[in-house]
């Protein structure tokens, strides 16, 4: 494994990564060796094999980060970050350190944990959890646990450390807990913790911006069993808490737990309610057709009113996610209202029909022969299901369509770009659907739906046919401020077909009219776009600046 310097450049380490992928380009054997050596989807190809991979930026800057012994780039950059922190301002570090090992809403930022680097930092500097009971929780010094009850069994229940934090929150949030190496040690803090009288609900603020470390938000609270079943999945850590007497009714941690059939079991088991908690729409936003129902046989309201304006009940937001016949069985299984309506009247076949999915109309009684279906709704339901043939078929007999449609009906153009519905998108366009159509979660245009979820292909069709990259979304910024926010963030990393391709998002708008880029000379991991900042990923900023350089 390379060594990393006392105080690394991550302006260097991006250099050496853009020259790996150069020499690769290039056709030097030492590149190729060096990527089958570290990069495990190049292990074992030959040299031609590895060249038609068309490998990118963060396909080098991950075997650069492996070399170095992380498992990605944005672990390495962490590292690196942490690091020159503690050369340029030691006395940063410890928060620095913490925000690596709690998330966001814990530190004070809008951060996710990155244990995997806050425990090589700990290898290297051992002594900066020393002295500090609070710390000690971080980590699992079980032995410093025990000699501060020793000295002050009130501490038990009094928030403390950096991060004012009880201590068995501070243990059962501590993203450590996904490390094996720490996992067995901070268990054994949690039950020590416990057995000398700790509350099982100790909670704090959240402090998720815009609430803060120093102003903690005064109604969200999170709870000890929120950071062992929501944020940190840990089975044996939620058990441990309820058998204490953790309440399961907390607010969040039914909700977060969703993502381990483990945890929202013991949940439930334990008598968490399911209504009120938004959970049987999260669990459909998820596509996890075993937690659904599982959360059916333990109470959930299938109808429900959720949060979700015109589509709050579940019926409407599963069709609107898109989920199969099988989800739609087992609400009405459970009692579903299959009448039930949008606030315009519209009932839920017929938002099936609208959203592609015939099969569930048909277990929704409205098959397609039903009578009373208007020639808009066909025309609606044959463009869904990117039927041109149909749909042009139905248009030659009622040419007003699409412009004479509703715009609760256009609405469907960004709704199915929100669920990446490619044909069925393509489709509309040819038939003359208004391009700059807003609609979904978040009230975007289809070109801002295609390049959150860095579909390239969809967005360059778009902008062939009339889409402009200056087109709003409702948190007021276009496809430009929609293409920062998602290279940055990576929205969808765990969603099934999410392109992720940004770059191509990037070299679409920038052919269609978006401003070239220059340096920001006030910010170097920022660009200028016609005079505003921006930061985009690492590959998309340096697209942008190469064709902002060639103008």
């Amino acid at each position: 494994m390379k060594r990393l310097p006392a105080k690394p450049d991550l302006g260097h380490l991006k250099k050496q990564a853009k020259q790996l992928l150069a020499e690769l380009r290039g056709g030097e054997a030492e590149a190729l060796v060096h990527l089958r050596a570290f990069l495990p989807a190049a292990a074992g190809k030959p040299d031609a094999g590895i060249t038609a991979m068309g490998l990118r930026l963060h396909d080098a800057q991950s075997c650069l980060a492996r070399e170095y012994g992380f498992a990605s780039w944005s672990e390495l950059a962490g590292f690196v970050s942490l690091r020159s922190a503690h050369a340029d301002d030691p006395a940063s570090v410890l928060l620095h350190w913490l925000s690596l090992v709690y998330s966001g809403d814990i530190a004070g930022s809008m951060n996710r944990a990155q244990p995997v680097v806050a425990a090589r930092w700990l290898a290297e500097h051992p002594e900066q959890v020393e002295g500090d009971p609070y710390l000690a929780c971080a980590v699992g010094d079980l032995n410093a646990l025990r000699h501060a009850t020793a000295h002050d069994p009130q501490w038990l229940n009094r928030p403390g450390g950096p991060l004012q934090l009880p201590p068995l929150v501070a243990v059962t949030h501590s993203g450590l807990l996904r490390l094996p190496a720490f996992r067995l040690r901070l268990h054994a803090c949690a039950h020590e913790l416990l057995a000398a009288g700790a509350d099982p609900n100790q909670s704090v603020g959240s402090r998720w911006p815009p609430a803060s470390l120093q102003s903690p938000s005064v109604d969200d609270r999170l709870s000890a069993l929120y950071g062992a079943a929501g944020q940190n999945h840990d089975p044996a850590l939620t058990q441990m808490l309820l058998a204490a007497g953790a309440d399961p009714n907390d607010r969040e941690s039914l909700y977060h737990a969703l993502e381990s059939q483990e945890c929202t079991r013991l949940l439930l088991d334990a008598g968490a309610r399911v209504s009120g908690t938004n959970a049987l729409y999260r669990v459909l936003d998820l596509d996890d057709l075993p937690a659904l129902q599982l959360l059916l046989t333990h109470g959930a309201d299938p109808n429900e009113v959720g949060a979700g304006g015109e589509w709050g009940h579940p019926l409407l937001w599963a069709i609107r996610r898109r989920r199969s016949s099988e989800h739609i069985a087992a609400l009405l299984q459970a009692g579903t209202d299959p009448a039930a309506c949008m606030a315009d009247g519209t009932d839920a076949a017929t938002l099936a029909w609208r959203m592609g999915l015939p099969a569930v109309a048909a277990l929704l009684g409205a098959p397609d022969a039903t009578p009373g279906r208007t020639p808009a709704e066909r025309f609606v339901a044959a463009c869904a299901n990117a039927d041109e043939v149909q749909a042009r078929q139905l248009q030659a007999l009622h040419p007003e369509l699409p412009a004479a449609l509703p715009e609760s009906q256009l609405r469907m153009l960004p709704e199915l770009a929100a669920q990446g519905c490619g044909p069925a998108v393509r489709c509309m366009v040819h038939l003359g659907w208004p391009i700059a159509v807003r609609g979904g979660d978040w009230d975007a245009s289809a070109l801002n739906q295609a390049v959150f979820r860095g579909d390239a292909e969809l967005a360059r069709f778009l902008l062939e046919h009339g889409a402009q990259w200056t087109e709003q979304h409702g948190f007021g910024d276009n496809c430009c401020g929609t293409l920062s926010w998602a290279s940055c963030n990576t929205p969808d990393a765990d969603a099934e077909g999410a392109p992720q391709d940004w770059v191509g998002c990037a070299q679409a708008l920038v052919a269609h009219g978006m401003p070239a880029a220059r340096p920001d000379p006030a910010d170097p991991d920022c660009v200028l776009i016609g005079g505003q900042r921006s930061r985009f990923g690492d590959e998309v900023t340096d697209f942008l600046l190469e064709a902002g350089a060639s103008r």
